[in-house]
């Protein structure tokens, strides 16, 4: 027969476990801000997004305003000139992991965030159970793509350049840099 001793020490010792569990699943979700990230007012989130063929990339929110980064090493479909149609951005840009069924809602425009260029394209999407908008991002560098996705207000230009200004701030180009293997 256990002691009485034994199954306190047992139920101290899971609950232990389950905090621990606990508190690492709230680190991941609500990671420390970066220094850039808090004069930014850019606050990290946990990567909403399940696996797939590309690694996890990174979350950030600000003023209702959400955006999602991430690298696709070698993904580009052409390394000479990099992303230059509208199709491309659709293809590439993971709008689809917000919504499958994304509608474009113009036509895209040339962009430049440091010293690489793509395109940037609005589209209707719906998330959380209303219609939102999205701006799909894809620039390329050699063979490799950074697409990002910005949700919110992004139809207005103060909220889309602000997105594009973040994406080049510290907190974002050196961790894509590490991603990319300092290329």
């Amino acid at each position: 027969m256990i002691s009485r001793r034994t199954i306190v020490q047992a139920s101290l010792a899971g609950g232990m476990v389950a905090a621990m569990a606990g508190f690492a699943a709230f680190a991941a979700w609500f990671p420390k801000p970066d220094r850039d990230e808090a004069e930014t007012g850019w606050r990290r989130i946990g990567w909403p997004f399940p696996r797939d063929a590309f690694p996890a990339g990174r979350a950030w929110r600000r003023d209702g305003t959400e955006v999602y980064v991430r690298p696709k090493l070698g993904f580009c479909a052409n390394c000479a000139t990099g992303v230059v149609e509208d199709s491309e951005v659709d293809r590439v840009a993971d709008v689809d992991l917000l919504d499958p069924n994304f509608v474009p809602v113009a036509e895209g425009k040339p962009i430049q965030i440091t010293d690489l260029s793509g395109r940037a394209r609005l589209y209707r999407i719906r998330k959380d159970g209303r219609e939102r908008l999205a701006q799909g991002l894809a620039v390329s560098l050699d063979c490799d793509l950074i697409v990002a996705v910005a949700v919110g207000p992004v139809d207005d230009d103060a909220v889309a350049r602000a997105v594009r200004r973040f994406l080049e701030t510290n907190a974002v180009q050196v961790w894509l840099n590490a991603q990319l293997g300092g290329k």
